[in-house]
């Protein structure tokens, strides 16, 4: 097979493992944590998933300890585990309510490191979990994040055992470039916002639409599910910086309000739809 053939294969199965752990934390939790596999893959191929490529999602959650199959009612099936409530327990706080804005008083988090050459693979998964968790690069092996970073930081140094080769201070910042244009030049503050403007826009009218007419529980589930796979990914980008730093039509608030707006609206509906796929107790 060709790297061609390949691509879309790999993106196929991608977009499922995504829709997947999205349907795991808007669906199978709030209907008790258990999911049925035959109604799971029904209601993921309304998404436009097929069903092999949940079936193979569903397998390596399985194999990452995150699913266990489980039979209920007489219908095989699979329950979360301790490892996936955790994790996605974790992410609920910026997926649902955004990353709420840090308070400009309580400082800054910086990280240093110097992690030699021999150990280059630990240094690049120490930069990519800063990142992840919301730290921007301000020079070469420096690393910012509002001072409630901390504690994350210092998971991330010692997870990959590198508390020898980093140092973690915090503090306010001092001067003497403008802290505004600082941040904008470590984060990529812009392509945040512009990913926030870009849902209001597809989303808004949807969301006005809604409002006046309610959807089928159908039309509901599907949009939900899409709105949320789209949604999540946005604010886990965002860092969360104080207010003041930011432009004045920083964008994150009103996709927030309109996010909350779709789940208004979408969410019981959804679930509904979602509960007749499930087996009667």
């Amino acid at each position: 097979m060709t790297r061609a053939e390949a691509t879309p294969a790999a993106q196929r199965n991608r977009r499922s493992r995504t829709t997947v752990v999205t349907f795991l934390g808007a669906v199978v939790r709030p209907l008790g944590d258990w999911m049925p596999i035959a109604g799971a893959v029904d209601l993921l191929t309304q998404l436009g998933l097929d069903a092999p490529s949940v079936r193979t999602a569903v397998h390596r959650l399985k194999q990452n300890d995150w699913l266990a199959s489980e039979t209920r009612s007489g219908a095989r099936g699979c329950a979360l585990t301790p490892t996936a409530l955790a994790t996605l327990a974790a992410g609920d706080e910026v997926i649902w309510h955004a990353r709420k804005p840090a308070d400009l008083s309580d400082g800054w988090c910086i990280v240093h490191f110097g992690v030699p050459e021999t150990m280059r693979a630990r240094r690049h998964q120490l930069r990519a979990h800063l990142a992840n968790v919301g730290f921007g690069n301000i020079g070469t092996a420096l690393w910012i994040a509002p001072a409630r970073m901390r504690d994350a930081a210092q998971q991330a140094i010692a997870e990959l055992e590198l508390e020898s080769y980093a140092a973690i201070f915090g503090g306010d910042y001092q001067g003497p470039q403008d802290l505004t244009a600082l941040l904008y030049n470590s984060w990529d503050l812009a392509a945040i916002d512009e990913s926030y403007r870009g849902f209001v826009e597809q989303h808004g009218p949807t969301a006005t639409r809604l409002e006046k007419r309610r959807p089928t529980a159908h039309d509901a589930f599907t949009t939900y599910l899409e709105v949320l796979d789209q949604w999540r990914k946005l604010p886990f980008r965002d860092p969360g910086l104080p207010r003041e730093v930011l432009a004045p039509d920083w964008s994150a608030p009103s996709a927030v309000d309109l996010f909350e707006r779709l789940v208004a609206v979408l969410e019981k509906p959804a679930l509904a739809h979602a509960t007749t796929h499930w087996p009667s107790a």
